[in-house]
């Protein structure tokens, strides 16, 4: 099975989960999105952080230590 084909199912079981109904473009702009931002999450998703120690008492309103 080809990549966009994977990607058009995908794309259309998610949508028909939700039961959201969309056109050609809409389509075609989720499809977009979904090229772009996908091989970036699956890198993210393969990064190994077991090693890395957590910020003692973090403070969300300002940077990391």
């Amino acid at each position: 099975m080809e990549a966009s084909q994977r990607a058009d199912d995908f794309i259309d079981g998610g949508l028909a989960v939700l039961g959201i109904e969309a056109d050609e473009v809409e389509r075609a702009v989720i499809g977009a999105s979904h090229e772009l931002f996908w091989p970036g999450i699956l890198d993210l998703l393969a990064l190994d952080l077991g090693e890395l120690e957590p910020e003692p008492d973090p403070d969300l309103s300002r940077a990391p230590r």
